[in-house]
């Protein structure tokens, strides 16, 4: 079998999800290309070296550059937080590298077109990691709109919940300035659910933003502070929050139906509560992250006195990659999703094909959200198509 070096650069929470994915792919899957740990990269060495020796990366590198530049290395692994993605992605691109990013793709409609340009010149395959698209109840549901059982579109309604940013001493991380994340949950948890939402309905045509901040001040924290940052740790200093805390979007797709989005850090109780209904002429689906084996279904062509919400278990064999994993009833997770990325970043690679979504995909996204930003600032209705 055909093997390729992956080189991961980013050792915290993605690049555990990621490296996981990368081990877990050919032990569950029959895959065309085996893929070799070959180089973790880093900032910090002794962290570095115990994630590489955990994880079972056979080498460790601190300059990023120099794992693009080997000329060993096939794939390159983004795992990064967002300011560092458009250097990389462009290097790794210009270097032929077959390149996996992790979301959100890029501070800017600017940097992403930017990437994807790059891209689109290189050899290599290339993909953006929004992993709810190969969640198996998701991929049911595209295989229901395709197949007409929801009918005509009417609305999308979602939403992405979180709450680990509302005790006020959480301190300044990178995620919550600008010039590092770009936007906070806007870009962070609304990427995911206007990927999904392009995925499922359409292209979108405009949108209108709302913003806004309940804590604008944080303790400054100190260079091992990291998203795990517990409530009472030591941070000296306060820094100015310079990303949104929560945002609202309404928008209209361009086949006419319309949408909403909600993405907060402000939601009381809820870890990571992904969320979104589907209405159309014919039937209705809705999807929560927090029971992602189930889909709810509804469908007009059933009898009267029997028609209602169904939960459909996708957990049998003919729903998509469950085959490869347990027998009928036996759940799956967050995990499982990386993993099918993966699989399918390797079988693009060995056909030659488009994986979806890709960077193309990123960028699109990334002009939707940059409009409704735009909106946001000004007030107005933005037609997405204007953002450049």
């Amino acid at each position: 079998m055909k093997k390729m070096n992956v080189a991961i650069i980013g050792d915290k929470f993605m690049g555990k999800a990621h490296s996981n994915a990368w081990k877990q792919a050919g032990l569950f899957f029959d895959i065309p290309i085996t893929p070799v740990l070959k180089v973790a990269c880093g900032r910090n060495p002794g962290q570095l070296k115990d994630f590489a020796a955990k994880w079972g990366w056979e080498e460790t590198e601190t300059d990023w550059k120099k794992v693009i530049e080997r000329k060993d290395i096939d794939i390159i692994d983004v795992s990064t937080p967002t300011f560092l993605h458009h250097d990389m992605v462009i290097a790794a691109a210009k270097a032929g590298k077959h390149i996996f990013c992790e979301k959100p793709m890029a501070l800017s409609y600017t940097e992403a077109k930017e990437m994807y340009e790059a891209a689109k010149r290189s050899s290599g395959t290339h993909y953006i990691n929004f992993n709810y698209r190969r969640c198996p109840a998701i991929v049911l549901a595209k295989q229901l709109v395709d197949e007409g059982k929801i009918g005509r579109i009417y609305h999308w309604r979602g939403c992405y919940l979180q709450s680990w940013i509302m005790d006020p001493t959480f301190p300044l991380t990178w995620h919550l300035k600008k010039e590092t994340a770009g936007a906070g949950p806007h870009y962070d948890l609304n990427s995911h659910n206007m990927d999904l939402a392009r995925f499922l309905v359409g292209e979108f045509k405009s949108v209108s933003g709302l913003t806004t901040n309940f804590i604008t001040e944080r303790p400054l924290p100190d260079e091992s502070t990291a998203r795990t940052f517990q409530a009472g740790s030591t941070a000296s200093g306060k820094g100015k929050v310079t990303v949104e805390d929560a945002a609202l979007v309404m928008a209209e797709f361009e086949n006419g139906a319309l949408g909403s989005f909600e993405a907060t850090r402000f939601a009381l109780g809820r870890k990571n509560y992904n969320f979104f209904e589907l209405y159309g002429s014919k039937g209705a689906l809705g999807f929560n992250m927090e029971r992602m084996n189930e889909l709810q279904y509804y469908s007009e062509a059933d009898g009267e006195k029997e028609r209602g919400f169904r939960t459909i278990l996708a957990t049998e064999s003919v729903h998509p990659y469950v085959a490869n994993w347990w027998p009928p009833g036996h759940t799956i997770g967050y995990e499982h999703e990386h993993v099918h990325a993966v699989v399918d970043f390797l079988k693009a690679i060995d056909t030659g094909t488009d994986i979806a979504p890709n960077l193309y995909d990123g960028m699109k996204v990334t002009q939707v959200l940059d409009a409704a930003l735009e909106s946001a600032r000004l007030g107005k209705r933005i037609n997405v198509a204007d953002v450049r």
